[in-house]
């Protein structure tokens, strides 16, 4: 349809196809704006499905027609030929949010209070106007590339003065509908709220409240409450709790009374959860690094910009100092862990690292490019204490020694938490790929965090439910895709037998980026936060870079190698005047961190600054081979990160 017209619209090409009908960008030539048209073909007088569809149609266009908002994708005009029926609207030059969480981005919480009071906003507004959206979710929540918010598709939408919908009617997407939905009782506006909790925790979280098949959801929805933000995801502070609570009970009468009540009190909980934040980073300065002297370009002027190699190291003028500050990891709840017996690298690593392709000449030191962050992983009530999770940089609850724990039915069996936690753990621990850890809490359910690329993902789900089939898995965990797959898979089969393994004793080692921030636009700071493990450790990070490079942060130029206290807390990247000693640059993309601690240094002497993976991998592999032959505590985790152009 390309070239021609629709009314007066000329259309320009197509933006998405559905199972309904197709959406054009045309062009307005009265007015001379860009416009995206949703087409619907006609319905056939005996299809009463096509016809249904039609009415829904017609229903977006009356519901969307009258809101202009905003953050409402706006509606110009409708009109039908002979063969199809079209909706004019405004077109929005960004993408649905679906597509950012379907990534595996994340925003930074201030993000995500704004993206949710901008969603009430239009929300707000859509109900005083007598319009129930009906289907919020992440795929109707459209983000501008200057990251505004715009709410489309109200094909389902209920308008008060109409009775085409009914009570009786099951309408809308089941992981974000309402219980008052799934009953098919009569909705308002406290329905679009539910949906609207649902999204908030995803993006605190990382992962929808309520999974599986639409009867397995129903029952949930209708009988369970989900898992506190704060239990899933280390960045999610606690008074967020009470607000997802909220918008999510079961009774639309307990949630909030309306969109603007909901934004309010999101406010007061972004308020109060990050007023504590500010006390904790004052730590105590612990040691300075020796000067570092400026890197030898990698490239030419001519062909790299030297503000923009991928991970810029950057240093004032003369002397620049590391700042390792004591306190400060304020995001994770640590306590030393109980003394466990040293932990060795298992003999599975001492197999050297296939070697890839080689490169003709090592790669530039790069810049920070990777997805969402590495550490959503599920924490306990406030109540219990917490260690960190050692594979995965995120807090997890310390096991409870109180009563009896209840029984969990594995694979048709009466089991004990701790039969859960071996049966999966023996289930995991094959899948390559993978660098995960977890533990199985009272309950008998199942907590996973870390990073799986690949096909990990599918074979992780396939392992559980055959190790624990009716158990709930909170689902903490971070997958990759893309050109670095293979890099980034070589080096976390490397790490994992030197990992905190599933259901493993926690010995406190976790990694973070200073503010929680996994996303970080050019030029952003790369500031990384670490809490050393339950043994007197050196430190080892690996910056692997999506083009195959990897720079070596620690030890470095202005971090010496030594060794650090147990449970030692541990700023990097910062100079002694506070200036960011790495940010991030270009090419973006995702990128991994990787962090190692060992009882002694990992090599015997200093390795180039940057280098090609297939140069350090096998490298990797034959120092941790020795390590393991002299039985050394080890401990390993490690991060993805995104970087990107400035808005």
């Amino acid at each position: 349809m390309q070239g021609e017209k629709l009314g007066k619209y000329e259309i320009r090409g197509i933006l998405g196809r559905g199972a309904m009908g197709t959406v054009y960008e045309a062009w307005d030539p009265l007015i001379a704006r860009k416009v995206a048209i949703k087409t619907v073909a006609l319905a056939a007088e005996q299809d009463a499905e096509a016809r249904e569809g039609l009415a829904r149609f017609q229903r977006e266009a009356q519901a969307a027609g009258r809101l202009q908002h905003p953050n409402i994708v706006g509606v110009f005009d409708y009109g039908e030929t002979e063969t199809l029926a079209y909706i004019v609207m405004e077109f929005v030059d960004g993408e649905p949010l679906k597509a950012v969480l379907d990534r595996g981005e994340r925003f930074p919480l201030g993000e995500t209070v704004r993206i949710l009071r901008e969603l009430l906003s239009g929300l707000a507004f859509s109900h005083a106007q007598g319009v129930v959206h009906r289907d919020i979710k992440p795929a109707n929540i459209m983000l501008t590339r200057a990251g505004s918010v715009k709410i489309a598709d109200f094909g389902i939408a209920r308008i008060e003065s109409s009775s085409m919908t009914q009570a009786g009617t099951v309408l809308g997407t089941p992981a974000y509908m309402s219980p008052e939905q799934f009953k098919g009782e009569p909705v308002d506006a406290r329905t679009d709220l539910y949906s609207a909790g649902v999204v908030l925790y995803q993006l605190l979280t990382g992962e929808r409240p309520f999974e599986g098949s639409v009867s397995a959801i129903m029952h949930k929805v209708l009988t369970t409450a989900p898992p506190k933000p704060s239990e899933l995801a280390v960045t999610a502070p606690t008074p967020f709790d009470a607000v997802v609570g909220k918008a999510m009970a079961k009774r639309p009468e307990e949630r909030f009374v309306s969109a603007a009540a909901f934004a309010e009190a999101l406010r007061a909980a972004f308020a109060a959860g990050t007023a504590a934040p500010a006390a904790a980073e004052e730590g105590t300065i612990v040691a300075l690094a020796a000067a570092r002297p400026a890197p030898a370009p990698a490239a030419t002027a001519a062909t790299m910009p030297p503000s923009r190699n991928r991970l810029s190291l950057r240093i004032a003028a003369g002397v620049a100092a590391l700042v390792l500050a004591g306190g400060g990891l304020w995001f994770f709840a640590l306590r030393p862990a109980p003394p466990t017996k040293p932990r060795t690298v298992a003999a599975a690593r001492t197999a050297p690292v296939p070697p890839a392709p080689t490169s003709p000449s090592p790669a530039p030191p790069k810049p920070a490019h990777v997805t969402a962050p590495a550490a959503s992983a599920q924490v306990s009530p406030p109540s219990p204490p917490t260690t960190a999770h050692a594979s995965t940089g995120s807090a997890a609850p310390t096991p409870e020694p109180a009563a009896p724990a209840p029984r969990a039915t594995v694979a048709g069996l009466t089991a004990s938490p701790e039969s859960v936690t071996k049966a999966v753990a023996a289930a995991l621990a094959p899948i390559p790929c993978t660098l995960i850890g977890g533990f199985v809490p009272s309950d008998g359910n199942i907590t996973l965090a870390g990073l799986a690329g690949g096909g990990a993902p599918a074979a992780l789900h396939q392992a559980l439910a055959d190790a624990a089939p009716t158990a709930t898995v909170n689902w903490g965990i971070t997958t990759f895709r893309g050109g670095a797959t293979p890099t980034y898979c070589r080096a976390l089969d490397l790490l994992r037998p030197a990992a905190t393994p599933f259901g493993g004793a926690r010995r406190g080692f976790a990694l973070g980026l200073e503010g929680g921030n996994t996303i970080l636009a050019d030029g952003d700071p790369i500031v990384l936060r670490l809490s050393m493990p339950d043994f007197p450790a050196w430190l080892n990070v690996d910056y692997f870079a999506s083009d195959g490079s990897v720079t070596h942060l620690n030890p470095g130029p202005t971090s010496p190698a030594h060794a650090y206290a147990p449970g030692q807390r541990v700023t990097l990247g910062r100079a002694a005047n506070g200036t960011a000693l790495w940010t991030a640059g270009t090419p973006y993309g995702r990128d991994m961190i990787v962090a190692i601690a060992s009882a002694k240094p990992l090599f015997p002497s200093a390795r180039p600054q940057s280098e090609t993976a297939d140069a350090y991998l096998p490298a990797l592999a034959a120092t941790l081979a020795a390590a393991e032959a002299a039985h050394e505590p080890l401990d390993a985790t490690a991060l993805l990160l995104t970087t990107r152009a400035k808005p």
